[in-house]
């Protein structure tokens, strides 16, 4: 669907390499620029994808969002590489950057020099506070801002320590956002022949994704509590302990209330004017939910998850991650799939959720392995002088010079 974009990616770690990973999904040519030591992400782990011998080759981080990418390896501090990536710049439609706020003016490289350069080109910087405001030079992580924007303040269960969500949720959600900022974009650009420059901060997106949290907030002015797995507006709506395991009730109606009272075997609390309508089950929740919780601890999960599930009531178990990629609705939706690395060997890969209109899945690049092919067919050089460039450390080629062109022909120079 994106055939034909061409996406330069400055960025590593997380949140703007799994923005470009989805542009590439959708058929973007990505040109992923590291340095030569490569992203950081390359060495996070254990664990890694290993070859024969047992060597560890590629970290499962890095694996987990830069397939069907381009690696360049090209060293911006050499003014020769800076100057690399600015004409790779003409040639694109989009570039992706995280560096800290005013790092890429050093190198002229900045959203406003390439715009200045290239109208056309449309520019996302991704950091942790954006470009304005007195935090913006502050650098960003997904924990720090779980913990500064309240994430972490209203996760765990009340009688722990706060928690941060399991995953890197702040980058993924900022990835998610300039993903969809970067189509808008291309959209506009399609009517009036001009770039745009997006300013992506994570804890922009943070405060919007919130969502009912951020909203009750601002409404009543009071933070919201730690309820472990409980919702803050609807009861019962979380986990409980059977008498063998964890399993999930979601009662979203007091009709559903009602189905549950009467699988209980206590159908008076139905009818009990304090827990008849949702908005009183959630003033009485502390009275309410150990009563239903001394009810599911009688008996097993797959007795309560049967029965609840008959009388119209969601409930579902507690799955580990490994039991949901092994879930027959994860086999029915192809969503693992498998790549074929050219050092390992074939790696299992969580598959794209775009289906269909994605591309058939590629490993991640090796470092560099796609920097002399790249400099060639796209920029013209001599092979010589790539050689004369490897030689000097402006840029690292781990691949032989391949005589296959690049899929899709790079735009012209504007």
């Amino acid at each position: 669907m994106l055939q034909g974009v061409f996406v330069l990616d400055l960025s590593r770690v997380l949140a703007g390499p799994y923005a470009t990973q989805l542009l590439a999904d959708l058929g973007a040519t990505v040109w992923k620029v590291e340095p030569p030591r490569g992203d950081d992400t390359r060495g996070w782990g254990p664990p890694f994808a290993e070859d024969e011998a047992g060597r560890p080759v590629e970290s499962a981080y890095f694996l987990s969002v830069n397939r069907n990418k381009r690696s360049l390896a090209i060293d911006l501090k050499d003014p020769r590489g800076a100057a690399l990536v600015r004409d790779l710049a003409l040639h694109a439609d989009v570039m992706v950057e995280n560096f800290k706020v005013g790092d890429l003016v050093r190198y002229g490289l900045d959203p406003a020099t390439l715009r200045a350069c290239s109208p056309r080109l449309i520019t996302c910087s991704i950091t942790g506070f954006g470009g304005s405001g007195p935090r913006a030079r502050e650098p960003g992580y997904d924990v720090a801002l779980q913990a500064l924007t309240g994430v972490m303040a209203m996760t765990g269960h009340p009688e722990a320590a706060p928690a941060k969500v399991g995953v890197a949720w702040i980058d993924v959600l900022t990835g998610l956002h300039a993903a969809v900022g970067v189509l808008a974009a291309l959209r506009e650009r399609d009517r009036t022949g001009v770039g745009a420059h997006l300013d992506m901060a994570l804890w922009d997106v943070t405060l919007a994704s919130l969502v009912n949290q951020a909203q009750a907030t601002l409404l009543t002015g009071r933070a919201p509590e730690r309820l472990g797995s409980a919702h803050p507006t609807i009861v019962p709506y979380q986990a409980f302990e059977a008498a063998d395991a964890s399993f999930v009730v979601a009662c979203g109606n007091d009709r559903q209330f009602e189905r549950l009272a009467a699988v209980l075997e206590r159908p008076e609390l139905a009818r009990d004017p304090r827990y008849a309508t949702n908005a009183g089950r959630v003033r009485e929740r502390a009275i309410l939910v150990p009563l239903l919780a001394e009810c599911f601890a009688t008996r097993p999960r797959a007795h309560w998850i049967a029965a609840l599930v008959a009388a119209g009531v969601p409930a579902t178990p507690v799955a580990t991650l490994l039991e949901a990629l092994a879930d027959p609705q994860t086999s029915a939706r192809a969503l693992v799939t498998e790549v074929q690395h050219p050092r390992v060997g074939p790696v299992p890969m969580v598959a794209s959720p775009f289906g269909e209109h994605a591309v058939p899945p590629e490993p991640p690049p090796s470092l560099g392995g796609d920097t002399r092919r790249v400099l060639r067919e796209v920029l013209g050089i001599e092979a010589a002088a790539i050689d004369a460039l490897a030689r000097d450390g402006v840029i690292v080629t781990t691949a032989a010079c391949d005589p296959t062109p690049l899929a899709g022909a790079a735009p012209q120079a504007s």
